[in-house]
């Protein structure tokens, strides 16, 4: 039996797997407690050991990445895990190796097990939710890298920019202009937003557009006929485009599979591939565009696919 486990920014949720899902149990995040989030972890591990009555291996997907410096974790966006011992602790509490990495990676090995990626060679997974997270499995293996940051297209700087696009908001990376920051859930609102209030001070009371919380809200006014909506989701497909032809150029993957919130929006799997060979140096662009077929669930699956089945 195998555990994974996926440490999101709102919510914990673990799985025990044998050849199928036997038990799944979701909680949520303690809220910038890092000592909170370690004692959820092991709670829900006795749980879910206790309930099947046997040990397991256990994978866990974190928003982050375990240093080769330190062996801490770093680049987080749920902040109080940065710089902390997270692997060591676990280990030290539930009395057994544990293996972390990346959410992102956990996604895609997920999907090129037996997911939209089974079958391809290179994989490349995408998250677009609240950040912009990505991933390389090469054979159903992670590909790290040395610095284990391989796949972190979304803190690159949006290619290709305009005037009006520079330069940029501030990322929680502390650059600007990062593509995380033009096509994260709440980066894509927030420069809608920006649209919204401009286009306002020019209209009269009666055309006035209310702000959009979330990004569901701008596709469904694109889809009623909001002309400024329109524009601003033709806008987001083709900085998507723009920035997944510079991982296309350089990785050259069988396959890109989406995931998180905004992997929901139908259009872009039919829209996308028509507007990024534009920006790929090719004559012909084979790389397939799917949506990821496990959902949600992809991520704590791949935690549990850290370990082999040998």
């Amino acid at each position: 039996m195998r555990i994974g486990i996926d440490l999101g920014g709102t919510k914990i949720e673990i799985v025990a797997l044998n050849d199928k899902i036997i038990y799944r149990k979701r909680i949520a995040t303690p809220q910038n407690n890092y000592n909170a989030t370690v004692s959820a972890i092991t709670d829900l591990v006795r749980h879910t050991e206790k309930h099947l009555g046997e040990s397991a291996t256990i994978g866990i997907g974190i928003p982050g990445a375990i240093s080769s410096k330190t062996l801490r974790v770093k680049n987080a966006n749920s902040t109080c895990l940065i710089g902390q011992p997270l692997q060591q602790d676990l280990e030290h509490i539930l009395e057994r190796p544990i293996r972390l990495s990346n959410d992102a990676n956990c996604f895609a090995l997920s999907e090129a097990i037996d997911g939209a990626g089974q079958g391809h060679c290179v994989v490349f997974g995408v998250i677009l939710g609240t950040g912009v997270g990505g991933a390389i499995v090469v054979n159903q293996q992670v590909l790290n890298g040395s610095n284990s940051i391989a796949g972190e297209w979304g803190h690159n700087p949006l290619p290709y920019p305009s005037n009006e696009e520079l330069p940029g908001s501030q990322c929680y990376c502390k650059k600007y202009g990062c593509i995380e920051s033009y096509l994260s859930g709440p980066g894509s609102t927030a420069h809608y937003n920006i649209e919204v209030s401009s286009a306002n001070e020019l209209n009269r009371p009666s055309e006035l557009l209310a702000l959009a919380t979330t990004p569901d809200l701008i596709w469904q006014r694109a889809e009623q006929g909001c002309t400024l909506s329109q524009a601003y989701c033709h806008l987001y497909i083709d900085r998507l485009a723009r920035s997944l032809s510079g991982v296309i150029n350089v990785l050259d993957p069988d396959i890109i599979v989406l995931g998180g919130g905004l992997s929901n929006i139908n259009r872009l799997y039919d829209e996308l591939p028509k507007v990024w060979g534009q920006y790929i140096f090719s004559d012909t662009v084979n790389t397939k565009l799917a949506k990821a077929i496990h959902g949600d669930s992809s991520g704590v699956r791949g935690a549990a696919w850290l370990w082999p089945t040998t």
